[in-house]
């Protein structure tokens, strides 16, 4: 029976954009409380806008911590966010993301862009490569992300993405919900990566 891993830090993938609906950003706001209240602290992007902002700002209403990484040519565009505990600025795109996977026990994908997926995808591959066995999951808000699960189902079928690591995206329309199977997540052992045994 699986047991509950730790997970002191979760970083968060979101938008710098608030998004057509506002249940993207009341979903942002409900897991940034509920990071609070279990003491998960945060680490994100680093920005004040957008479903990025309200997620920050909500786990710091709630006494939370956060911890934000943003690269030195975003800070203007992307209003790097002052008014958290850790502010961290490095110098691309690649350090920041190399910086979130370290510091990071799990990894979450809320409503974004083009960014947000990159960000995501690439740790799903770490993870697929063996890179390392952190649980990864979507939040699935309004919908946002339905194709995205079709498609990664359409992967498998196409003999392109095993059933082991389809498996290890969990997808979940409650932050509640997500953060317990994140708890209860258990690598797949052995699982050839892209159903090759010789790689």
């Amino acid at each position: 029976m699986a047991t509950d891993r730790p997970i002191a830090r979760l970083c968060v993938f979101c938008g710098t954009n608030a998004g057509s609906r506002p249940e993207y950003g009341a979903a942002a706001r409900e897991l940034g409380t509920l990071l609070a209240e279990e003491g998960i602290e945060l680490v994100y992007g680093g920005a004040s806008v957008g479903i990025m902002g309200e997620l920050a700002d909500a786990v710091q209403e709630g006494g939370g911590h956060v911890t934000g990484i943003i690269p030195q040519q975003l800070i203007q565009k992307e209003a790097a966010h002052r008014g958290i505990q850790d502010l961290i600025v490095v110098a691309s795109m690649h350090q920041r993301k190399s910086q979130m996977a370290d510091l990071s026990d799990g990894f979450i994908a809320l409503p974004g862009g083009i960014g947000t997926l990159e960000g995501f995808f690439e740790i799903l591959t770490w993870g697929q490569l063996g890179i390392h066995a952190k649980p990864c999951g979507i939040l699935n808000i309004a919908g946002y992300f339905d194709a995205l699960t079709t498609f990664l189902d359409h992967a498998v079928e196409e003999d392109f993405l095993t059933e082991a690591h389809r498996g290890t995206v969990m997808i979940e329309s409650s932050p509640q919900a997500l953060l317990e199977r994140m708890r209860a997540y258990e690598p797949p052992e052995g699982a050839p990566l892209m159903g090759r045994a010789n790689r």
